[in-house]
């Protein structure tokens, strides 16, 4: 076995999408067909999660359903109906004791005192192992759920988000971690001056304060982030402490861990204090012959026009009615986008430079939404991660299963006893919070005495 060239171990998330990532998930055989609103799957997928000792486990969100040909939409059940996120996780908080509990809130269609106590409460459910994954909204259909005609445009969006994260951080230091004596012999339930009014007052936002809950049992609870654009990054190189990316190709991974992780100094942040975790979507069968079956027929279960309507919510195009074994037209290929504009690279690369159909680009897309599809045996899972983290690519992966729960037990049986035999993984959890697991340290309140 190959020598490991960096200290520490890799660190694991999970995503869960109600049947799985793939978009063709529901149809298959095993899929828990009302995933969504089933709580007692999710809270066997969190326990399953644990037992193989991941980090944290990670919910997306949207506000708004897929909007489109109904005939198509009903091929498509993702965003149709499912749970409120931390809703959710503050139940699965009572059925797990270990695992991380991270999940979406965008910055765009929230207000800062509702996400920050929202959060500090879960964080408080859990024992300190909330985490808040920091989203400005892509969904075209989402504004019309807000008053508003259309998004905010995209530097407008990171501008506002910037913002938010920083109120949200400031209202969790209301309350000093020891202001709430609750003293009945003094009848002093809290110090008042552990007690500090937030008074912000900026260029999106209003907010006097103070939260009316306790500091988090983790000063903050995590921040995640998913943008790779030059905006995304930058708001990731100065609030997040996990970054979910789009990385396919092992000698670009290497560059944007060194890009993001090269930005972080001038905000006077430390590497270690940014974990990024890439998305892998295993497809794991007992032989690679296997494996490679379990693919073939997903892929095989999307239908032609849920793939043409997923390409085009990503390309910000109509791409439905084409034929589907000829390539997108140069004069549709878009140049920009208020969407996604990582997500848009990612397609606009497969159009231009590897002249793909339709059909095979959504072959290719729809599988892992953008992210890496690896297929094979349990070994070749976990010794493909394993370099990749030693190459330091990556501090670990959001692992996607394609189908939930099938996908997920064949992880946490089959590569994750390879990935702890292999010394690149943990065995047991190293303390209570996430912020613990993660090896992150928990932020002093900004109003703290110095020692």
């Amino acid at each position: 076995m190959t020598e490991a060239v960096r200290q520490g171990q890799l660190k694991l998330g999970a995503l869960f999408h109600p049947t799985g990532n793939h978009v063709a998930s529901w149809l298959h055989p095993e899929a828990q067909i009302d995933a969504g609103s089933n709580f007692r799957h999710y809270a066997e997928l969190a326990q399953t999660a644990e037992r193989g000792k991941f980090d944290t486990l990670f919910l997306a969100d949207a506000l708004a359903i897929r909007d489109g040909d109904p005939d198509v939409m009903k091929r498509w059940p993702q965003y149709m109906s499912y749970f409120e996120p931390v809703t959710l996780l503050s139940a699965l908080a009572v059925v797990t004791e270990h695992i991380g509990l991270i999940a979406t809130s965008t910055t765009s269609y929230n207000e800062p005192f509702h996400v920050a106590r929202r959060y500090a409460s879960l964080d408080h459910i859990s024992g300190g192992r909330a985490g808040w994954n920091v989203v400005t909204s892509t969904n075209p259909r989402e504004p019309v759920n807000f008053g508003r005609d259309a998004h905010f445009g995209h530097a407008e969006r990171y501008k506002r988000a910037k913002e938010f994260v920083e109120v949200v951080c400031g209202l969790w230091d209301s309350w000093d971690d020891d202001a709430f004596v609750r003293d009945r012999g003094t009848a002093t339930y809290f110090n008042p001056s552990g007690l500090h009014p937030l008074h912000h007052h900026g260029d999106f936002f209003n907010v006097e304060g103070p939260l009316n809950i306790a500091r988090p049992p983790q000063g903050y609870p995590v921040i995640a982030q998913a943008g790779s654009s030059e905006d995304g990054k930058e708001l990731a190189a100065e609030t997040a402490e996990i970054v979910f990316s789009a990385q396919t190709r092992l000698e670009a991974a290497v560059a944007f861990y060194q890009d993001l992780k090269g930005r972080m100094a001038k905000f006077g942040r430390k590497p270690e204090e940014l974990k990024i975790l890439p998305g892998l979507n295993p497809i794991i069968g007992r032989t690679e012959a296997e494996a490679r079956e379990k693919h073939e027929y997903l892929q095989s279960l999307i239908h032609p026009s849920v793939g043409a309507m997923l390409l085009s919510a990503e390309l910000g195009i109509d791409l439905t009615g084409l034929p589907v074994d000829e390539p997108v037209p140069d004069e549709l290929i878009p140049s920009d986008t208020n969407a996604s504009k990582s997500g848009l690279k990612i397609m606009v690369d497969m159009i231009r430079h590897e002249r793909l159909t339709i059909r095979q680009m959504y072959l290719r897309y729809a599988g892992a939404r953008g992210q890496r599809t690896i297929v094979g045996t349990p070994e070749q899972i976990a010794n493909d991660m394993a370099s990749w983290y030693r190459a330091h690519a990556v501090d670990g992966f959001l692992i996607q299963p394609a189908t939930l729960p099938g996908g997920l037990n064949d992880f946490v049986d089959g590569v994750v006893p390879i990935l702890q035999e292999m010394g690149v993984f943990r065995r047991e959890y190293e303390g209570d919070t996430l912020r613990e697991n993660l090896g992150l340290k928990r932020p002093a309140g900004r109003y703290a005495q110095s020692v």
